[in-house]
């Protein structure tokens, strides 16, 4: 679109004169078709063709388009190939998220070696510094928003939803002393709550609340948790982030993660 709209801005200018060219190689008049083959040889500097600009005005004029054209498709270039960097970078995200678990108490069960979750501390380490650059490329390009995959595992607003129902839980849900230390956690928390005010520009919430997270497969897994009312009470101050992050999930055309889905 870039590239037609400035050849065709290109073609206008150089056809509001007869005078602008001259036909190298016959005499004659010069068609608007002829001009539109002027313009796009002199935008991509593919050399001299049989026409060439008559006069001082045009002769700076024609170098000026050479020098946009140059310009356009070397910013272009490098546009795409930055986006499509920031399009692998996210489906990375989601995978390293997806990886550890389909939806957020799977991931915390995931983490629980027995006696508390001390070894979660460096891969949510690297999956924060992960969003933070997600969210970096999100609103650098706004466009990264609209790259749709099938893929459940590489989708990252299901990761995201995942991982901020395991730092609920983690938070909220298990007892004090068995939890990741807080610095993590809160650093974490930002770092969704960051990618949740750049996104949801998209969407607006959700006027439901997503289902809670179910606290079934921890206790499976012999997890310290607390009571349901308890974690209830916890969800209901967390309600106007969770809809955001619902209307984010639906703006995608998904459903919200569980662990049904592994």
């Amino acid at each position: 679109m870039w590239i037609t709209l400035l050849w065709s801005g290109w073609t206008f200018v150089f056809a509001s004169a007869d005078t602008a060219l001259k036909d190298t190689i016959a005499s004659g008049p010069i068609s608007l078709a002829e001009r539109f083959y002027f313009v796009g040889y002199s935008l991509f500097t593919m050399g001299n063709g049989d026409f060439a600009p008559r006069g001082e005005l045009w002769q700076v004029l024609t170098a000026l388009m050479t020098a946009s054209g140059m310009l356009l498709v070397t910013l272009s270039i490098t546009y795409v190939l930055s986006v499509l960097e920031a399009v692998t970078q996210k489906r990375s995200f989601a995978r390293n998220v997806s990886g550890l678990g389909p939806d957020g108490g799977s991931i915390v069960a995931a983490t629980w070696n027995g006696d508390g979750f001390e070894d979660v501390a460096l891969p949510l380490n690297s999956i924060t510094t992960a969003l933070n650059k997600l969210t970096a490329n999100h609103k650098a390009y706004p466009i990264l928003h609209y790259f749709y995959t099938d893929e459940r595992e590489a989708a990252a607003v299901l990761s995201v939803a995942s991982l901020d129902d395991a730092l609920t839980i983690w938070q909220r849900a298990t007892p004090e002393e068995n939890r990741p230390a807080d610095s993590i956690m809160v650093d974490a928390r930002s770092s969704v709550q960051s990618y949740l005010d750049t996104v949801s520009t998209f969407a607006p919430p959700s006027d439901e609340q997503p289902p809670p997270p179910d606290l079934t497969v921890l206790r499976e897994h012999d997890i310290p948790t607390v009571s349901d009312e308890e974690f209830a009470d916890a969800l209901e101050e967390l309600k106007e982030r969770r809809r955001t992050m619902r209307g984010i999930i639906r703006a995608d055309a998904r459903q919200w993660p569980s662990a049904e889905e592994e």
